[in-house]
C-alpha cells in the first residue's frame, strides 16, 4: 500500500513526495519518464491521458495526489477525464487534488473556473466517484517571486516589482506550505473532504512582502507596482507564448479587490496548519 504522487519531479509534486516520505509513508512517483526520478525513490510510469495506465497505478493505493499540468485546454481536459475514470475504476483510499492556483471556491467571482473547465471536470468527476476527496486551493505561489526578473531587482536594486497594486491582498503560499497540507490530508486517520484553502490570512500586500525581504536580506527593499503588460515584457523571454495567459491572469486580478482564501475553509481553521512566515520561507530556500 502506498500513496501515488503525480508530478513528483516537478515544483508541486516533489515537495509532496518529500513530505510523505518524512512522515514515514511509502510514496510512489507517478511520472511519464521514471528515469528522471532520483535514485532511491520508487517510480511508476503512467500516461496521464490513459485511464487504463492510471487505474493500474491507483489500484490498491492508500491515496493519490494529482494536479493538472499546463497545456492546451483540449489535452488537459482529456487528462482530467482519464483521471476521473481511473479513480472511479480503481477506487484508491482517498484523493487530494491541487487546483494549482485556479479559483474553484468563489462561485460569485469572475475569477471562478468555469463549470466546463478541466479543473472543474476533474474535481466534480472525482468527487462524484464517491472516493473521499479533498481539494487543496492555493492562490498565488511565493515561488513566483524567485523568477530572475523579480528576485534580481530585489537583490541588485532593493526593489520588488510585481504586477499588483500596493494595496492588493493575496493569500500567498509556497509549494512547501501546500505540500504540508497535502501530506496531512493523505495521512490523517479521518479523511478531510471538500475544499481546503492554503495561504496567508489576512492576505499580504506587496509592501508586506518587501518588508519580509528586507528583514531576511538585511537590506532595504521597497515595493513597486508594475502593469501586467510590463510584467509580460519581462517574462516573455523566459516563458515564450506561455507569458500571454500570465498577463491575462494579472489583468483579471487587478480588476478585483484581492485574492484571498476564506477563513472558514482554510487550512488554518480545518487542519491547524499555517503557512510559514515569508522570512522563514526565504531562509528555507536559502535566498540571500
Amino acid at each position: 500500500m502506498a500513496d501515488i504522487v503525480h508530478g513528483a519531479t516537478g515544483a508541486q509534486g516533489s515537495p509532496v513526495l518529500s513530505a510523505l516520505t518524512s512522515a514515514g509513508r511509502t510514496a510512489i512517483a507517478a511520472v511519464r519518464h521514471p528515469e528522471a526520478v532520483p535514485a532511491g525513490i520508487a517510480a511508476r510510469q503512467v500516461d496521464l491521458a490513459s485511464a487504463d495506465s492510471l487505474a493500474a497505478a491507483y489500484e490498491g493505493a492508500d491515496g493519490v495526489f494529482v494536479h493538472l499540468p499546463m497545456g492546451a485546454a483540449e489535452a488537459v481536459a482529456a487528462q482530467a477525464r482519464a483521471v476521473v475514470e481511473a479513480i472511479t475504476r480503481a477506487r484508491p483510499g482517498r484523493v487530494v487534488i491541487s487546483t494549482s492556483g485556479q479559483i474553484v471556491d468563489q462561485p460569485d467571482s469572475p475569477l471562478q473556473a468555469p463549470a466546463d473547465s478541466p479543473i472543474m471536470t476533474l474535481i466534480d468527476g472525482v468527487t462524484g466517484s464517491g472516493v473521499p476527496t479533498a481539494v487543496v486551493a492555493p492562490r498565488l505561489y511565493l515561488e513566483n517571486l524567485l523568477l530572475p526578473v523579480v528576485l534580481g531587482p530585489v537583490l541588485e536594486e532593493g526593489v520588488l516589482r510585481y504586477p499588483l497594486s500596493a494595496s492588493f491582498p493575496v493569500s500567498w503560499s509556497s509549494h512547501l506550505d501546500v505540500a504540508e497540507v497535502v501530506a496531512r490530508l493523505l495521512t490523517d486517520d479521518s479523511p478531510t473532504t471538500g475544499t481546503v484553502g492554503v495561504g496567508h490570512l489576512p492576505g499580504l500586500t506587496g509592501p508586506d512582502l518587501a518588508t519580509a525581504f528586507s528583514s531576511r536580506l538585511g537590506l532595504e527593499v521597497r515595493f513597486e507596482a508594475i502593469t501586467p503588460e510590463t510584467f509580460g515584457e519581462l517574462i516573455t523571454p523566459l516563458f515564450g507564448p506561455a507569458a500571454a495567459p500570465v498577463v491575462d491572469l494579472y489583468r483579471a486580478l487587478n480588476a478585483q479587490d484581492g485574492n484571498t482564501i476564506a477563513e472558514d475553509s482554510s487550512a488554518q481553521e480545518l487542519l491547524g496548519l499555517r503557512p510559514r512566515p515569508i522570512e522563514q520561507w526565504l531562509e528555507d530556500l536559502a535566498v540571500s
